[in-house]
């Protein structure tokens, strides 16, 4: 009787036992313990505690097909317009010309300066423009009546060689006006009002007072000269 009483005991523990180890591995199968799949797809960036992405370093520099490191700093270089910093192409600065325009000269004529029956007559330009500018070669020159009539045949132009005069602004250059003492040379005279005189390569001309009376203006002792421009103004 105590060996039957002990045997339906048992059975009813060893079934517990089962249960309850099924119970167990059901749990353990829900929690995340079974062996890691492999799931397709684009990996997402790395991220820190607290769900915020992981900080990235950078290389310093990135390197060049040859193997250099290239640097986003400006680089300094020469342009055609001068040296300095920056991109791009230097403007150019176009062939200005430095000639001294009518505009810009004041005419005067000079003290005569007489010598071996020779009358010397200096003509004076001067700058009164802001800038520097410069007279190189003859003047054109013509003597008028009161009423703009040109007295006597052009000027010739005597042997010289022509020099680039430089005024800054109140510089002047001359020119002499040279001709025969008509008393002398017993040339035709007139008596002008004035002279009219055209700086080199410019078509406008300043007219100034004659302030010296009789010139020749016919006959074989009739020509008037003049030479190239110099600096000062020859007195």
């Amino acid at each position: 009787m105590a060996y039957s009483s002990r045997s339906p005991r048992r059975g009813a523990l060893l079934a517990g036992a089962v249960a309850v180890l099924s119970l167990l591995t059901a749990c353990g199968s829900q929690d995340g313990s079974s062996a890691p799949r492999k799931v397709s797809g684009t990996a997402g960036p790395a991220t820190e505690a607290g769900g915020s992405p992981a900080s990235t370093v950078s290389s310093p520099a990135a390197s060049t097909p040859g193997g250099a490191a290239s640097s986003s700093a400006p680089k300094t270089g020469t342009t055609s317009g001068g040296t300095g910093t920056g991109t791009g192409t230097g403007g150019k600065t176009g062939a200005t010309s430095t000639r001294c325009h009518t505009s810009e000269l004041r005419a005067a004529v000079g003290r005569n300066n007489p010598g071996a029956g020779q009358e010397n007559f200096p003509i004076v330009l001067t700058n009164r423009s802001a800038r520097t500018c410069t007279l190189r070669g003859y003047p054109g020159a013509a003597f008028v009546n009161a009423s703009g009539t040109q007295l006597g045949p052009d000027p010739k132009r005597s042997t010289g060689s022509p020099a680039t005069v430089t005024l800054r602004p109140g510089q002047s250059a001359w020119a002499g006006l040279t001709f025969s003492n008509p008393e002398i040379s017993e040339a035709k005279t007139a008596r002008p009002a004035g002279l009219l005189i055209t700086p080199p390569d410019e078509r406008d001309h300043l007219k100034v007072a004659w302030p010296a009376g009789e010139v020749p203006v016919g006959g074989n002792s009739s020509s008037v000269f003049l030479t190239v421009f110099s600096p000062g103004t020859g007195a």
